[in-house]
């Protein structure tokens, strides 16, 4: 096709003023960074993979009370994803491979907390993490669940996290630099004297489970414009105390190198043409019962 043909998709317009300049940017994005910038039909797919993990997250989440175990909260966690045909993006990933559906980090707990079998406890906060495949794509997000009562620094990192989320979605528009997203999450959470992991960063999503590019929380200096078509986590990780964490003998857990707690939550996001898209937002038709313990 030539640039003056008529664009391919019946629009009307020339192929250089249509779908041209969007094809030149994906392959400019792929060459140049590694991202793929997703078409519409990868987009439903992705779409459809965000809104499954995102239920089941929220029964997760419903399900989580004093006396419930992180191991039945893993085994519903696979029954959910059986009944749609999914799969859990967690277990077996990695080396040595982890053994569960889902991440529940408890606590001083970063992330990455492998289930067991110890009862929940009043004054506790859970993150619990879920990513899926569904049809080939993936979707990705996490929340937070507080076993009031909690005491009032728990409290104030739970809360500092989500605003920390809030936040960063605020800058998400194309042509805004990656850098925004850490700017915005830094800035808030050092007001609120608490601390931002940098250990590990949030990520491309959709064709793969982690992809280009790495999504930095921290103050930092990346340049890369936001595009649309881009489909990323953003996953800020907040301390009440200091931000540096260590990896338990299980190879996985990560908690606070003070024992402090940590809070997390996490969105899969759309760059559109216009602004961002929430993509792990639940669907609550896609299933038709409700579990109770």
């Amino acid at each position: 096709m030539m640039r003056n043909d008529p664009c391919w998709c019946g629009s009307q317009k020339k192929w250089k003023k249509c779908h041209y300049p969007k094809q030149a940017l994906k392959e400019q994005y792929l060459k140049k960074y590694g991202i793929i910038l997703k078409n519409d039909e990868q987009i439903v797919g992705i779409r459809h993979a965000c809104r499954l993990a995102a239920t089941v997250l929220d029964k997760l989440c419903s399900m989580t009370k004093v006396g419930v175990t992180t191991n039945e909260l893993d085994q519903y966690a696979k029954e959910l994803f059986e009944e749609k045909n999914a799969i859990s993006c967690c277990i077996g990933y990695g080396e040595p491979p982890f053994p569960k559906h889902i991440c529940t980090s408890l606590n001083d707990v970063i992330c990455h907390g492998i289930p067991n079998d110890v009862p929940l406890q009043q004054g506790d906060i859970i993150n619990i993490d879920v990513a899926c495949i569904l049809n080939g794509y993936y979707g990705d997000c996490s929340k937070m669940v507080s076993l009031e009562p909690v005491d009032t620094e728990k409290r104030r990192v739970v809360d500092v996290s989500l605003e920390c989320l809030n936040r960063a979605a605020q800058v998400l528009k194309p042509n805004n630099k990656l850098c925004e997203i850490g700017k915005a999450i830094e800035s808030y959470a050092s007001s609120q004297n608490c601390s931002v992991v940098d250990q590990f960063v949030g990520h491309g999503v959709g064709i793969g489970f982690h992809e280009e590019p790495q999504v930095a929380h921290h103050y930092n200096h990346s340049q890369i414009p936001l595009a649309p078509g881009m489909t990323l986590t953003i996953e800020p990780m907040i301390n009440a105390g200091k931000r540096s964490g260590y990896i338990d003998k299980d190879h996985w857990t990560c908690r606070t190198i003070d024992g402090k707690p940590s809070a997390q939550w996490e969105h899969t996001f759309l760059i559109t043409e216009t602004g961002y898209e929430i993509l792990t937002i639940p669907d609550y038709t896609l299933f038709s019962h409700v579990r109770s313990k």
